[in-house]
This record gives C-alpha cells, structure tokens and sequence, in this order.
C-alpha cells in the first residue's frame, strides 16, 4: 500500500508540473539586462520585449542589474529559476569575452544558460580625424607602415571591445597604432574630433552623426558585410582578411528551463525579428538582425563566438585578471 501512494504521489506531481508546462506562460516574464537603463542593450530589449509581451499575451518586464562588465547581471540571470519565467539578454560580454578576460567567474556562460534565440548584431565603425592622410583603411594602414607610432586609436581599455578590436587589428594588419585608454567614451570622443587622437571606433549609433557631419571620416565597419544603410562603408575584413569583429545580443535562460518554453520563446522572437518595421528600427539602433535561428543555431552560434574571442584574445597577448 506504501509503494501505491509513492507512485500515485510522484505521478500526481509529474501532472501537476506537466500542467504548469501546458499553462506557461501565466504570469509576467523577467528579463534580466546586465547594463544600465538607457545603455544600447536596454533600449534593444525594452522595444523587442513589447512586441514579445503582444505575441505571449503576457507582460516582459525588464530588470537592469549593471556592473561589474556585465557579470552582475549574467550571475543573477544563472541563479534564477529554471522555469521559464527569467531570461537573460545576454551581451558578448556577459558569454564570450569575460570568460577569457576574467580568471573567474561566477556563472558559466556555456553551463548556466541555455541557448533561445538569436537577436542582433551590432558592429563597430572606424574612424579617423579628417587631418589624418587617406581616405580608406588602406591608405591609413599604408600610413602608418611608412611612419610607425605617429597614429593614435582611441579605446575605452583593453579588455573593452574597442581595445580588443585596437589590438587585434595591430596584430592582423601589422600596424603599430598607439592605443589610448580612455576611462570614458565621450573623452576619448572629444579628443578624436580635436585631432588630439587619430583613430577611433564607436558603435554604429553614436558614431553616425561625426560621420554624416564630416567631422570624423569612416574608415570601415567591424562587421563581415556592409551595413543596410551605410552601403558607402566597406568592412574592415576586406582590407584585412579574417578581420572580423561585432557585438551581439542573443537570448537565453537558465538551464534546465523548460522545452516547451523555450521553443515558444524561440518561434515568437522569430515573428518579431521578421516583420520589416523591427528590422528597420533596429537598424535605427545601430544593430541589425538576421533572424531569430533555431534554438540548435543560436546555441552553436556562442559557442563559436566564445572560440572567436578567445582566439583573438590570445592573438593579441591579453592575459586573464
């Protein structure tokens, strides 16, 4: 008689969880942004997670937890509930670059999360002061060649996106580019646009109104491909192949997170990134998107992030601290 009420209890408590399941979701859904209200990832976040809320019929509140480049925010997304409830809009800080940037931390980006979409990508602009010889890349990477050291980039450190793309392209393109730390984006703006420092690169938003006013000249973008609406703008990689480099926005949840939701998430975020007035506001944002991807492709898609940072990481000498 025990044994028949253990198995009717645990098969009571499969229904009743499998219920849970079929009823997800009944009640609002968290996302956790690991950066501050206002910041780009909040912004992309707050107007996908409208159409989000429209799509699922419940409301997505977004919760910012910044610091600590992003680890704040990534370690409270992995300790929350598996449930379906909590997401984390992970940036490629939080997954891909912390982890060989940090000698600890305390969530892992492949283990703690599993993979829901795709979002978007968001490249790098970069630019040189309009007193700085030549108009393309080419020509600035040729420059620099006939008088190392006498041109300066501007970046927001080197274990920032900026510094790492600094690096990296020295290392690829064989510059000798003085890279300049800067403990703020608009101090090193200020000095780029006075021709204090020759170089810099901003993301796609900030960057597009020194460009559309002359006062900083596009050298190219980070990304693989042209961006939509700067066609003028060539990549970087086609001056120095394998040069690639963006940033990104995908979302996960913490492991063990339900199937059903996951695939729901998945299919909704897939309707959103489809219709053409998203894909044109983020472009609006400085981002663009291909796509939600399956579930299977997102997931393959950080972990081959994660390779790429590492990679370039360690092509530029950067040691964990």
């Amino acid at each position: 008689m025990r044994r028949f009420w253990t198995t009717a209890l645990c098969l009571l408590a499969l229904c009743v969880e499998a219920r849970a399941q079929s009823d997800w979701p009944n009640r609002p859904i968290k996302i956790i942004v690991s950066q501050a209200a206002g910041a780009a990832p909040d912004i992309v976040c707050r107007y996908l997670a409208d159409w989000l809320s429209a799509g699922i019929g419940q409301q997505f509140i977004i919760e910012n937890r910044p610091g600590g480049q992003n680890t704040i925010g990534a370690q409270a997304a992995a300790r929350s509930a598996a449930d379906g409830y909590t997401l984390f809009f992970a940036t490629t800080a939080a997954l891909a670059t912390n982890p060989h940037t940090f000698k600890s931390l305390p969530y892992d980006p492949l283990r703690d999360f599993t993979p829901v979409s795709m979002v978007a990508k968001g490249p790098f602009f970069l630019m040189a002061h309009p007193s700085v010889p030549g108009s393309t890349l080419k020509e600035v990477i040729a420059a620099d060649k006939a008088d190392p050291g006498k041109l300066s980039i501007a970046t927001e450190g080197p274990r920032q996106f900026t510094g790492i793309l600094a690096g990296w392209l020295n290392k690829k393109a064989g510059t000798k580019f003085l890279e300049v730390p800067y403990a703020n984006v608009p101090a090193g703006v200020q000095d780029a646009l006075a021709g204090r420092v020759q170089l810099i690169s901003m993301a796609i938003a900030p960057a597009a109104p020194f460009i559309s006013s002359g006062q900083l000249k596009a050298l190219a973008v980070s990304s693989p491909t042209t961006m939509q609406n700067f066609p003028g703008i060539p990549p970087i990689s086609d001056t120095v192949p394998g040069m690639s480099l963006v940033g990104w926005f995908v979302l996960v949840a913490p492991t063990g997170t339900p199937e059903p939701a996951v695939t729901r998430l998945n299919q909704e975020m897939a309707k959103v990134l489809a219709r053409s007035e998203v894909r044109r506001r983020l472009l609006d944002f400085g981002v663009y998107t291909d796509g939600a991807g399956s579930v299977t492709e997102t997931g393959k898609f950080i972990h081959d992030e994660y390779a790429l940072w590492q990679q370039a990481l360690r092509d530029i000498g950067l040691e964990p601290q």
